[in-house]
This record gives structure tokens, sequence and C-alpha cells, in this order.
């Protein structure tokens, strides 16, 4: 059989991708990817497969990472030549270190230009190197449709994860020959999806990966059925660790065994009576150990790990801790470690880690609870105070506020703000929310797609949390066309124009001495005099600059259609006095 032409070529792959279980595509404008254009303008549904577009292949990537992260099932993206690929790069990394079922479907130039110095043209094979999962060229001399087909199943069921290898993105790139657009007589129709085509999924892979809904809560009670002979076990000083991802198991889990939970807001198992307030405030620099620590944390033995903890130095403190025994939770692979590269103990059995945790011994939980409960209150009155002192929330009070309001979904930017949800939240008694972050690699890169791609695949109202330089660094994510889908989308920016987080870090220390404060600003904290408003306004969507604790609540709690933003000024040049004045306060209250 002879070889394909560019549109049967885009047909096989457009019906292999609907086969494959992607629902979302977004697509980059261009004209070499145009036969992929015009095959998915033909499959396209409102229910089975719903296309986006975006000028920026950068945003389009996030955004279509966005809806993988949501729902748990691959989304494309396609892009021309040349650099557009290139700019997929960043979301391809943090895919990869998340497990998320990116798809990158990049148009290319025939086999026979290659080299020769032709236009908009460069090696595009495995050009995302270790970060795809795998990495494959289909090409116009590909026998027949049904070869082109199974190519692309077979590497999509390789995202989808194996017993011994971990979800995450793959790459497709496609050699393209002219011509480049349908024939005017031609059957603009994709062949219904085949049978016996589906990679099997592993389980939990073709499911929202942190939803809250009933199907993890009948996970959940699954997993409390693997533990009712709790009772049975021994009694261990044991703490129950919840890092990003680690989902509602940690939960059940904690609550089983009556252990203390230490969970990241991105872990979606703060929903717990078992989960400590201002744990990282109890634990201290020292991961429980010194004076600065509650005295509790130097009775911990044992920890529980589910997740990846990346939030705070506290906790990595405590896990590097020689004198505490450690298991991970591990049921299938991950992306964001290697067997043997971490020192705990790999356990793949629900039943095997609670023989290894134990289950606490009388007082072991309510000493920890009562704890966080004075911590947590002590918390609140030093940000109130501090409120009343400099006449707005600060930054700290707002990531407070936000997500204890956030009913949905609730993304939360990298650096400072995910943090300062973690030190401020009180754990919830239920979940309201599902958190999504960049916890793969925590880049602030493509923060608003993300948020973007969550809201277009839940379909729901989402509230997005961020710094402003996350916000600037994403503007091209506001940018939508007439024709586009608007979110339902609330972007709340805590402005305080520049890079937070460098206070809380070791060059916070460094900006103290002399002649070095300006050294430190301009590198590190890169101030900035944007104008947000005039930036919402260029992109016609609502803003609106809140100045007190009441407005914003009141805001939030009156969603309407379509996106806001929300920006609430900030003083980052008070963020050490008031950090200190919390960890003073909570330090009071340890007795």
């Amino acid at each position: 059989m002879g070889r394909m032409d560019s549109m049967d070529t885009a047909r096989a792959i457009v019906t292999a991708l609907r086969d494959s279980g992607v629902q979302h595509v977004v697509i980059g404008p261009g004209s070499r990817s145009a036969p992929l254009v015009y095959a998915l303008a033909e499959a396209a549904d409102p229910e089975t497969l719903r296309l986006h577009v975006r000028i920026d292949e950068r945003s389009a990537a996030f955004t279509a990472m966005g809806i993988a992260l949501a729902s748990g099932h691959p989304a494309a993206v396609v892009t021309t030549s040349g650099t557009a690929a290139g700019n997929l790069l960043p979301a391809m990394m943090e895919a990869s270190h998340a497990d998320i079922r990116l798809v990158a479907v990049t148009a290319d130039r025939p086999t026979e230009v290659q080299f020769t110095g032709a236009n908009q043209t460069t090696d595009q094979r495995n050009i995302f190197g270790v970060h795809a999962r795998t990495s494959i060229t289909v090409t116009g001399d590909t026998a027949d449709y049904a070869k082109t087909h199974a190519s692309v199943v077979g590497a999509l069921a390789v995202g989808a994860g194996t017993a011994s290898s971990p979800t995450g993105p793959v790459h497709i790139n496609v050699r393209f020959r002219e011509p480049l657009i349908p024939q005017p007589d031609a059957l603009a129709v994709v062949p219904e999806a085949e049978t016996g085509v589906l990679p099997v999924l592993q389980p939990g892979h073709g499911q929202p990966r942190f939803t809250v809904d009933k199907r993890w809560r009948e996970r959940g009670q699954s997993y409390q059925d693997q533990l009712v002979e709790a009772s049975n076990l021994r009694e261990r000083h044991t703490v129950v660790v919840a890092g990003h991802g680690a989902g509602p198991v940690a939960h059940d889990f904690a609550l089983a065994l009556g252990l203390p939970l230490f969970a990241e807001p991105s872990s979606n198992a703060r929903f717990s009576r078992n989960a400590i307030a201002a744990y990282p405030y109890l634990l201290g620099p020292d991961g429980g150990l010194g004076e600065q620590a509650h005295r509790l944390g130097k009775h911990i033995r044992r920890i529980v790990l589910f997740g990846r903890p990346t939030l705070s130095r506290q906790l990595q403190a405590l896990l590097k801790r020689d004198d505490i025994k450690s298991a991970l939770y591990h049921p299938r692979p991950v992306g964001w470690f290697s067997p043997g590269a971490r020192k705990e103990q790999l356990v793949t059995e629900l039943q095997e880690l609670a023989e290894f945790a134990g289950s606490g011994p009388p007082g072991w939980l309510g000493s920890w609870q009562s704890a966080a409960q004075r911590a947590q209150r002590a918390l609140e009155q030093a940000l109130t105070q501090r409120q009343y002192v400099v006449g707005k929330p600060g930054a700290m009070r707002t990531a407070q506020l936000v997500s204890a309001t956030a009913i949905g979904q609730l993304v939360l930017g990298s650096s400072s703000v995910i943090r300062d949800v973690d030190l401020a939240w009180r754990p919830p008694s239920e979940a309201t929310s599902t958190v999504f972050a960049h916890r793969g690699l925590a880049g602030i890169d493509g923060t608003i797609s993300t948020a973007t791609g969550v809201s277009l695949a839940t379909d729901e109202r989402t509230t997005l949390m961020v710094g402003d330089l996350t916000f600037l660094y994403d503007t091209n994510g506001l940018l939508l066309g007439p024709t586009e889908q608007e979110p339902n989308l609330d972007i709340v920016v805590i402005n305080d124009s520049g890079g937070a987080i460098f206070h809380g870090l070791e060059h916070g220390e460094v900006a103290t001495r002399p002649g070095m404060s300006t050294v430190v600003e301009r590198f590190f904290g890169t101030p900035h005099t944007v104008n947000i408003g005039a930036i919402c306004a260029a992109h016609g969507i609502k803003h609106e600059r809140l100045t007190s604790e009441q407005q914003l609540i009141h805001v939030l709690g009156d969603p309407t259609d379509g996106r806001r933003v929300l920006e609430v000024v900030s003083d980052r040049s008070q963020r050490p006095e008031v950090h200190a004045a919390v960890q003073a306060a909570v330090r009071a209250t340890f007795v």
C-alpha cells in the first residue's frame, strides 16, 4: 500500500487520541500542523472532544496540562514546527515530575528537508528528552492507517503507566508533506472509535487525580476495610506525613490508626480532625528537635509518608532525622523519585504499612491536637493584630482567608503563596475544595494557564491564588480569543511588587549585611511597578483592588461568571516581622 497523505495521517492520529481517552485538545496556530487542525475540527464534539485555541504555545501546553491534572485523562496540545515545539518544554518537564498525562503533538517538516537548512526545521525527534515517557515520530511513509493508529495508541498506553513505569507525558512528532489541506471532495469524516485498542489503565489512572467526590470516599472506605485490624497493632509514636498528591488515603490511614497527620495543602488530605494545624511551627527548624520545637516532636519514632513532601524545611528536617524510622507508601511507580534514592522503606500494601506504623498510644493524637489548637489560635490572633497595625490583610492572612473561603477548585501558585497556606490554613473538618499546584518542579511559569485548564476540565468555578511575579510570568494565560470558552476563574493576586520568598531564605540574612540589601533586592526581590489593573483592562477582564479583609471575603463569597482578577496589595518588607511575630506567638503556647 502506498503512503498516506497528510490528511489521512492526521485523521488516524486524531482517532487514536480519541480512542485513548483524550477529550480536550489545545491548539496553537501554524501551517505545518494544519492537517491535524482540520482533522480535529472534523472530529470535534462538545461531549467527547473539545477544542481550545491559544496563541502562545507555552500557555497552550500548560492549559492542556491543567486539563489533564484535573480530569485524570490525557489532554493534548498541538503545535506547528520549530520553536513552537520548544515552547512546550516547561509544561512537559512539570508533567513528567508530577505524573500528568500531557500529550505533546508536534508537527514537523518531512524527512527529505531535515538538516538542509529548510525554514522552521529542526530535529524534533526526542526533543523533550527524559521528560517524555516515550517519543515517536510518524511520517508519511507509514504503511497504512492501522499502523499509524496503533503507534499513537501505543504511545499513549505508555503514558498511562504500567506496573513498572509511571504515568506521564508523551510526545508524538508528525512529519507532514504538502498538501497540508483536505481535498475539496474529501469526506470530512473521522472513523468511529475502534474496539479493543484502549490501553489497560492502572487503578486511578483514568480518574481525576485529586478529586474529593464519592469515588474517593468509596475508595477511602475500602482503605478503612483493609485497616480493620488496627486494634491489634502495636502502639507506636508515629506521625503520618501527606505530601503533594497523597490523596484522601492518607487521611483515612491516620484516622483508622489514631495518628497525627501533617498534611500539605496539595495533598488533599488536610480535611481531617487528625490534621495538625500549624505543624511547621510545632516542628521547628530541626524537625521536632531543639528549643524552637514543641516537646512532642522529640517523641516521634516513626513516620509514614504518602505523596511527595516539597514545601517546608521543617518537614524535610523531620524526614532526615536519624532517630526515626520511616516508610513511604509506594503502590505504583512515580516520576519524582527512583527506588533507592530516598531513605524511606518502600511499602506497597496498606496492611503492611499499618503494621509498620502501629496505632497511636493513648493521648498521642490528643496531645498533638491540643497543641495544634493552641498554636492555631495564637497564629490567627497574631495575624489579626498585625492587620490592625498595617491596615491591610497581609500576604499570610490573605492566603489563610482565600484557602478557607474557596469552594470547588483551588489552584495555588508556587513560591510564597502555597507556603503561607501551609502555615496558616486551619484544617477544615470536611473537603470544601480540591487543591492543585505545580509541585513537580515547583516553577511559577504557566500557572494562570494551568488554572484555566483546571476550570475548563471541571466546568466549575476555580480560584487561583498567586503572587505578583507568578501572575506577570503568565499574563499570556489571560489571552483568549472571542471564539474561545471563557473559564469561570477568580485570580487572587497578592501584589507585594516582587519576590517575597527570598526574605525567608538565606538571602534574607544576607540582606542585613552592610551594603548587601540593594544587591538582594535587585537580583532576588526583582521589584517592578507594573499596573495589574491596566493588564486586566487590556484583556477585558474585570479587576478589583481590595484593601480590607472584609472586601476580600465579600467578593469571594459573591462569585460571577467569567474571570476576575482580585488584587490584594501587600508589603514585602513587613514579611520578616510578621513571621517573627507569629512564631513568637505560637511558641508562647508551648507548655
